[in-house]
């Protein structure tokens, strides 16, 4: 792993057998890394990271100043989201599989008395990616239509330092389990910011153009995400 130095801002610079260069900024506190191709030279690296200086900075600023929720303890009455509303947990113990339910109030956990903290974790995970899967392939299908583009496959995970990603040439679609948690006008947001890559693969003017004529309002939503907490997540390295 190599380093450079931009001012006062670092980057981590790994290179691998990869074909394009791609740079990421990672929560919480903006650490910066670039991977790059193992034939390109560090003088083009920093010419890229240059180029790129304003974006990274932005970056870091969003990062540093999003609110991030507590970490969770999946304990009675606690606060949890589901399509951007607030619910309050309520434990059930019984000796059966765990199972999730939702009301206008509450998200009923039913839980084995001895289940531990990261169990509850995962169940509520699944429920989340259970709701997530019933949801997207109808949005997804709705903005195809709209966009004029047609995706291959969709997938829904985890993801630390993007909300979504697609893989043009496979044209695979990834959303973050953490949308979930967020209104479903955000979700959408996503799904046709994702879906637009299939036109544009940059984030340049007419990537731009493509989002303000498909989403008028997206930029909006693009603020309204970034302003609400993100999960709390013990960021190792």
């Amino acid at each position: 792993m190599q380093q450079l130095k931009l001012g006062n801002i670092e980057i981590e610079v790994e290179q691998k057998d990869i074909k394009n260069i791609h740079l990421s900024v990672y929560p919480p506190n903006g650490r910066v890394r670039i991977a790059a191709p193992q034939k390109m030279d560090m003088d083009t690296i920093r010419v890229f990271a240059i180029s790129k200086l304003q974006w990274i900075k932005n970056q870091k600023k969003a990062l540093l100043e999003q609110e991030r929720e507590p970490q969770r303890e999946f304990i009675e009455r606690e606060s949890h989201y589901f399509l951007g509303k607030r619910y309050l947990l309520k434990i059930h113990y019984r000796q059966a599989s765990p199972k999730v339910e939702l009301d206008h109030k509450y998200i009923h956990l039913y839980i084995r008395p001895d289940t531990s903290t990261k169990k509850r974790a995962e169940v509520l995970d699944e429920w989340y990616r259970s709701k997530l899967k019933r949801l997207v392939p109808e949005l997804i299908e709705k903005w195809e239509k709209e966009i004029g583009v047609k995706s291959n496959d969709h997938g829904i995970k985890k993801m630390r330092t993007k909300w979504g990603s697609c893989n043009t040439e496979a044209k695979r679609i990834w959303l973050n389990l953490e949308l979930a948690k967020k209104p479903k006008d955000c979700l959408e947001y996503i799904i046709v910011h994702e879906l637009v890559h299939l036109l544009e693969r940059s984030h340049n003017q007419n990537f731009v153009r493509l989002m303000d004529k498909f989403m008028p309002k997206w930029k909006f939503y693009r603020e309204e995400l970034n302003r609400l907490p993100y999960s709390h997540v013990d960021w190792g390295y």
